[in-house]
């Protein structure tokens, strides 16, 4: 049972690491396997190749619920409900639709966001809008959160907008089996009323009802120092821990009555209480497998078969892979099924009888160590303050706060005074957690961030690490160490002295460029700000320089004032030690102390030289002409990175520059816009490669036919972020390549 059941997730991992998805006619052919290998009963090869039939199919039958092309960018009248609860952050609100009626072929999920909505929109309503909707699409970044593969999991086929003529309409009907959407935004809303002054808002939320939209990016970034983000999920920890009172309080009182099979009572109790607290976390990805596992546990219990722990593990898996595959996708899935692994396989097999405490502090402890692998694979830091922060929160958080807010939920609609007793108490006990977690937090050995490794490093880890916590008198328990060596030893690549590295990150419409250099670092622009709570800042450039490992940026230079370069700027500034700003707008940088950026200015780091050509000392008639621009040279290659600049400025760059001008890669004047790119500049540049930052479907429809039609009469290759992500320029031993990380990393869902 074990080993097939890890057969049958080999065959389904298998799957997911192809970059196109086989034909749904591999489908047939795969059965006529599986017939075969059942003939001759070559059981584990049999399951693998299930997984990879099921795998395929479930695959393709999401893809197939995805907007057709055609249907990009018109209107479309639809009429459907609301799920989940909408996340409201000025000026829009952005929420999950169910699609119930249309005149086209949608797909039957979408997420839809509406501005400066006229009327308030709630979980479990139903409306009419006209819509305009686009293909799942997300920015595609190394080191960063792969939208795509998100929307694709949760089965959402199309996003948009919500038009504002004709008006929305809101209609009466609700049906009734749904009605525990509309239950799960009266919570919310009441928790927001009774914790109106509360900062744990957010958290309390998490905790109740799975929404963590009000949890702000700071207090994230402390949760992840501590290794504690898992508290706030409601997933296998929280129901499983509800469900395990609720099974050891009914066991004691069936027996007290001398009911016949307690334990099937109390299995059975903790189960549909398991249910009610899922569906206020909205039944989502997270919850659906915690119930699956939970159910395969108490089934066991009903039946009163005592069956071994990894077989009742195997047979958990199995029931949430045939249920959703792409569960694998998830970094919970694997986190959660380690993580109890773990726990079983440190505490079996020992002789003697370890003591409470020390039974705790070794489980924090062997689990911290055995997620290492995994948590350096998906995120690229480990926290070292983890098992000493889990081992003081997660008791509190797990027998206290959980159960509190639990009855603060059932408690609210009889008497919203006891409710906020409730509320009021857990709101104290966190705001004691979250100082004593910040302090964790700020120390200097609080976490690490680890390069990326390749995957078999990490396998090998794994394999290690279980080796290493097997029990005393397990021989040679020293290879786990040997299995570690792939993680301490595998060669990173290093920049030498004249080479360099230049990313185009993929921030949609906006600019923002990251140039390393073999001991410095220049962040060339920052994306836009789109709220108080979202920006490219923190969303693509900082998880992009985590992933690089790069602590210190040299030098930030903003281009100009406009929104799509200088949004996420104050974020890099409060999170990344920043040594020296260059801007020609320095004055929107305040506090921080930036200089202006001017014609003349420029260094030397590493051998690269780095000279800023733009603008003239008084700068020119229009800010996106008087945009900084930057050339960066080695001795036989360049790159130059002209932010906004229009005709006036590329005119002035020509006759004040001319030979000197020409550079072998070109980051496109204004996104690809016909008030830029002129032929004699294009001319003047003769560049290798131009490269566009622009966003997908963009309301300017940028890059211009114009342009890309004198790129074509030049023969002049380029590439667009929109649809390659995030590109690479790389400069060493004077080669130049330019790569694309879409294509090198994009997988079947992209």
């Amino acid at each position: 049972m074990f080993l097939s059941t890890l057969c049958f997730v080999a065959g389904i991992v298998t799957v997911q690491q192809f970059s196109e998805l086989p034909e749904i006619q591999w489908v047939v052919s795969l059965m006529t396997v599986i017939l075969s290998l059942s003939y001759f009963r070559l059981w584990r090869l049999m399951f693998f190749t299930i997984g990879l039939l099921w795998a395929i199919y479930f695959a393709h039958i999401h893809l197939a619920d995805r907007l057709s092309v055609d249907l990009e960018g018109r209107k479309i009248l639809i009429e459907g409900q609301v799920i989940g609860l909408p996340n409201k952050d000025d000026p829009r609100v952005r929420f999950d639709f169910l699609v119930l009626k249309s005149a086209f072929q949608l797909p039957k999920k979408i997420r839809l966001s509406w501005y400066f909505p006229k009327q308030e929109i709630k979980s479990g309503q139903r409306w009419q809008f006209t819509v305009k909707l686009k293909k799942p699409h997300g920015r595609f970044n190394p080191g960063g959160f792969d939208y795509e593969r998100w929307l694709f999991v949760e089965g959402i086929g199309a996003t948009g907008y919500v038009k504002s003529s004709p008006r929305p309409k809101l209609l009466a009907t609700i049906s009734k089996w749904q009605r525990y959407l509309a239950l799960r935004q009266a919570i919310s809303d009441q928790i927001s009323l009774l914790l109106a002054n509360s900062e744990n808002v957010g958290l309390i939320k998490a905790l109740t009802i799975g929404d963590k939209h009000e949890i702000s990016e700071s207090q994230w970034e402390v949760f992840r120092k501590t290794g504690t983000v898992h508290l706030l999920a409601i997933s296998g920890l929280h129901i499983g821990l509800i469900s395990g009172l609720v099974f050891l309080l009914m066991l004691k009182i069936a027996t007290k009555l001398s009911v016949d099979s307690p334990q099937r009572i109390a299995a059975i109790s903790a189960l549909v209480v398991a249910i009610f607290y899922a569906a206020l976390a909205g039944f989502s990805v997270p919850t659906q497998r915690a119930l699956i596992m939970l159910l395969v546990f108490m089934s066991a219990m009903i039946m009163q078969r005592n069956t071994a722990i990894k077989n009742t593990l195997a047979l958990a898996m199995l029931g949430v892979l045939i249920f959703d595959p792409l569960a694998v996708l998830s970094a919970g899935f694997w986190l959660s099924f380690l993580a109890v692994s773990i726990i079983a396989y440190s505490l079996s097999g020992r002789l003697g009888k370890t003591g409470y405490w020390i039974g705790v502090t070794k489980t924090h402890f062997v689990t911290a160590i055995a997620l290492s692998p995994l948590l350096i694979l998906y995120f690229q830091q480990i926290s070292i303050i983890a098992p000493l922060a889990n081992f003081i929160v997660v008791p509190i958080v797990s027998l206290v706060v959980v159960p509190l807010c639990f009855i603060a939920v059932l408690t609210m609609f009889a008497s919203t005074q006891l409710a906020e007793l409730f509320l009021q108490l857990v709101d104290l006990i966190l705001t004691g957690l979250w100082k004593l977690l910040s302090v964790m937090a700020g120390l200097p050995f609080a976490s690490i961030t680890t390069d990326s490794y390749p995957l078999y490093a990490i396998l090998f880890a794994l394999f290690g690490v279980f080796i290493l916590l097997a029990p005393k008198g397990i021989p040679a328990r020293w290879l786990g160490g040997v299995l570690l060596f792939p993680l301490l030893f595998t060669k990173q690549d290093t920049l030498k002295d004249a080479e360099l590295e230049m990313t185009l990150l993929d921030v949609g419409q906006g600019l923002s460029a990251v140039i390393q250099t073999a001991h410095h670092a220049l962040v060339f622009d920052t994306g836009a700000k789109y709220s108080t709570q979202f920006n490219m800042g923190n969303s693509v450039v900082i998880p992009f320089l985590k992933y690089k490992r790069i602590q210190k940026v040299d030098t930030l230079l903003i281009s100009h004032g406009d929104n799509d370069h200088i949004g996420g700027a104050q974020a890099i500034i409060e999170q990344i030690n920043v040594q020296r700003i260059i801007s020609s707008v320095p004055k929107l940088l305040e506090p921080s102390k930036a200089e202006f950026c001017r014609a003349g200015q420029q260094w030397l780091w590493d051998k690269v030289m780095f000279k800023i050509i733009s603008p003239i000392a008084n700068g020119f008639n229009s800010e996106n002409n008087s945009s900084c621009v930057l050339q960066v040279s080695t001795q036989k290659k360049s790159i130059l990175l002209t932010a906004d600049i229009e005709k006036e400025a590329e005119s002035w760059l020509i006759k004040q520059y001319e030979v000197a001008l020409k550079s072998d890669v070109l980051i496109a004047p204004h996104h690809g816009s016909n008030t830029s790119s002129t032929m004699p500049f294009l001319k003047a540049v003769d560049p290798q490669v131009i490269l566009i930052p622009a966003g997908y479907r963009n309301r300017f429809s940028f890059p211009h036919k114009k342009v890309i039609g004198r790129y074509a009469s030049l023969n002049k290759n380029w590439m667009n972020t929109a649809k390659q992500g995030a590109i690479s320029v790389a400069i060493k031993n004077q080669q130049l390549t330019v790569t694309s990380t879409r294509k090198d990393r994009g997988k079947y869902w992209n």
